[in-house]
């Protein structure tokens, strides 16, 4: 007896969100499919990659990030060269030195190192905030301000944050908003919900999800992007069917086996390796369970996972 596939193209569908402008600009979501279940239906928009760059430079990066940008001597020669990355389709500006608890760099200067990269390129731009919400509310809505025109992705409107960020970043800026939360599918909803009664369209923003670390309890993420996936397309969810984007790098750059140095674990090898496999293997299983994009830092990444989704498209 024959066996015959059951579809699994579903009649709900990701709404679709664009960020950036002109030839460049880049589509994510559209999909009524599961992640790449081609086989199912077309998946327009494939997903798409981003490059994480600092607003502090290029200070403790590892071997491979640091050569890629050699010669660059401005955040505008950095963002450049992240733009022309192999396989990069967006550059992610991380405002970290306006962490309080770090450098507590101005909103003015930080705003200066956004307007010098919105000059310096046309790729599309994602906005990365320090992850302070007393910060954040100012920081953010002066970022948005700056980039006016630019249809740029503002990272990210927390519980804290939803309602200065979500307001000044789309319906003063004209830009696209990211709602974060921290890995549970009820609390991504709650925010959802939250920001569509300030009267922004669900279609003007994207999710965060949170994400860890592979092998730092991220089953617990892959089973919440299942079942945010499942909801909005299984149940027809409209507060979920919303893309998401997750910055991958900022999480992978932050565990040991990435910061620890050659000299002081010297049987876990070299740390460029290090670095490239935990963003690949946490991107790649991101991208599984239903990312619509991630956001990496060392070229070689890049360019593996966007490998990964041509062959997989």
């Amino acid at each position: 007896m024959p066996f015959n596939g059951k579809s699994g193209k579903f009649k709900a569908a990701i709404k679709e969100v664009e960020i950036g402008c002109g030839e460049k600009a880049i589509k994510l979501g559209g999909e009524n499919v599961l992640p790449f279940y081609t086989f199912d239906g077309e998946i327009a928009n494939a997903p798409k990659v981003g490059v994480m760059i600092s607003d502090k430079g290029l200070q403790d990066e590892v071997e491979g990030v640091a050569a890629y940008y050699a010669g660059c001597e401005t955040i505008a020669d950095i963002a450049k060269k992240a733009a022309e990355m192999p396989g990069a389709d967006f550059v992610a500006l991380s405002l970290e030195s306006a962490d309080p608890n770090g450098d507590d760099a101005s909103v003015e200067s930080c705003c200066e190192t956004v307007k010098a990269v919105v000059e310096a390129i046309d790729a599309p731009l994602a906005i990365i905030g320090t992850g302070n919400d007393e910060k954040d509310n100012e920081l953010l809505v002066k970022a948005a301000e700056v980039a006016e025109g630019k249809n740029v992705l503002i990272m990210s409107a927390k519980e804290g944050t939803y309602k200065s960020v979500a307001m000044s970043g789309i319906q003063a800026y004209h830009h696209k908003v990211a709602a974060e939360s921290a890995v549970d599918i009820n609390l991504a909803k709650q925010l959802n919900v939250l920001i569509s009664q300030l009267g922004i369209p669900v279609e003007d923003t994207v999710m965060h999800t949170g994400t860890a670390t592979a092998g730092y309890g991220y089953e617990y993420v892959a089973s919440t992007l299942d079942r945010i996936k499942a909801a909005a397309l299984a149940q027809n969810d409209n507060m979920l069917q919303v893309p998401i984007v997750t910055p991958v790098a900022s999480e992978t750059y932050g565990v040991k086996e990435t910061l620890s140095s050659e000299a002081d674990a010297p049987e876990w090898g070299s740390r460029d390796a290090r670095a490239i496999n935990m963003e690949v293997v946490t991107a790649a299983a991101d991208l599984a369970s239903g990312s619509n994009a991630v956001i990496l830092k060392h070229p070689a990444s890049v360019a593996t996972i966007k490998k990964m989704i041509d062959e997989l498209m």
